[in-house]
């Protein structure tokens, strides 16, 4: 089985690597000090099991698993099992070791991970069926927007403001109203008062995105979804 290891302590990890030179059949392709790296990782490569630790700085294991586009086995590693109480409720979970892990234990997970078998959903053929463009009414004028112009939509009060490329407009309406008209290939709402164009970011930092000279916020809870829809590199 392939596997890596996610952790952000280095004894940690050089522990979890130990224990798997003592199973034949485990190949370590990498391990990571953080989630970030491991995505951008698994964009590129296949694994079959990841010893993941739950308990990490900003982006944690339970958020690192909500990003997973195509989860493989993992292997939850904590101090503390209340983290991993959360996590359990994913089928490809498929054990959890507490810290600090005895080699017996180690090997009981493993073999539970060989042996469980989990059923991954037929690939769906749905496709969304929107328009390129939609009208704001604006001083009594229809005007039409370019969606995939729209860097990103800002609610102020009643009103909210929607930035495109080249120019701002002040709609009255709320913003869950106008994210129903938006299609979820392209747009995400990170906060309750943007809602972004994923294709306009660009940069990321801590709970942040830059959209052209706008710094917007990205709540805890949407972070996750955020991390799996880009393409990282």
């Amino acid at each position: 089985m392939k596997c890596i290891i996610i952790d952000d302590e280095k004894m940690a990890r050089v522990i979890t690597q130990t224990l798997c030179n003592e199973v034949n059949d485990l190949e370590i392709l990498a391990d990571f000090p953080n989630a970030i790296q491991a995505m951008k990782f698994l964009n590129e490569n296949t694994v079959d099991l990841i010893f993941l630790d739950i308990h990490m700085p900003d982006f944690n294991g339970v958020d690192f698993i909500k990003a997973l586009k195509n989860p493989p086995k993992i292997i939850l590693t904590t101090s503390d099992p209340k983290f991993a109480i959360e996590a359990f409720e994913y089928e490809f979970i498929v054990d959890y070791l507490l810290k600090p892990i005895e080699s017996s234990r180690f090997q009981k997970a493993v073999q539970k991970a060989k042996s469980k078998k989990i059923e991954t959903p037929e690939a769906g053929s749905k496709t969304e069926d929107v328009s390129n463009d939609f009208y704001v009414n604006i001083d009594r004028r229809l005007i039409k927007i370019d969606l995939p112009s729209i860097c990103l939509v800002e609610a102020k009060g009643d009103y909210i403001k929607i930035k495109t490329e080249d120019k701002i407009y002040t709609v009255h309406s709320t913003l869950k109203k106008i994210e129903e008209k938006l299609p979820d290939s392209l747009f995400l709402k990170v906060h309750r008062s943007y809602i972004i164009n994923v294709k306009k970011i660009i940069d990321i930092e801590d709970n942040s995105v830059l959209i052209k000279k706008d710094v917007i916020p990205v709540s805890r809870s949407k972070r996750p979804e955020l991390m799996k829809r880009l393409d990282l590199l």
